[in-house]
């Protein structure tokens, strides 16, 4: 039986995943395995497509009515983007979605991002079970 997010909410439903590309990078094939990954462990995915502005994803995320955002970033721009998803979530009243992301990183940034809401940070290589796990630990935490 798959894992549900239901705080806040009368019924079971899967767990919602916006998968996101913010700012000019252009590459995407990690973001559309995690999503397809996603999607497989019995996950609502939506996929935005590249070149998203963080107001763009905020917008999508809180229409879409998600659990769960993952931004995706190869280009360099995660301590400028992540945080301002972060934020337009917070400043929308929607601060309970989980924010996590990927990409190429580094160290001294993820610490950065994590103290920053960013909950959990996944570099190139991480098995996609390990977040399918990080994400379903969270939705059976919120649940309780």
């Amino acid at each position: 039986m798959p894992v549900t997010a239901t705080k806040g909410r009368t019924k079971a439903r899967p767990i919602r995943v916006l998968v996101a590309k913010p700012g000019l990078d252009g590459h995407d094939r990690g973001a559309k395995v995690v999503a397809a990954s996603l999607r497989d462990a019995g996950m609502e995915v939506i996929y935005t497509g590249l070149h998203q502005t963080p107001e763009m994803i905020a917008t999508a995320a809180i229409q879409e009515d998600v659990d769960v955002i993952g931004l995706s970033i190869l280009s360099g721009a995660h301590m400028t983007l992540f945080p301002r998803v972060k934020k337009l979530m917070t400043d929308a009243g929607r601060g309970d979605v989980l924010v996590i992301g990927g990409g190429i990183i580094p160290a001294e940034d993820v610490h950065a991002l994590e103290a920053q809401g960013i909950a959990k940070l996944f570099g190139p290589g991480t098995a996609s079970g390990d977040i399918i796990a990080f994400i379903r630990s969270w939705a059976e935490k919120r649940s309780e």
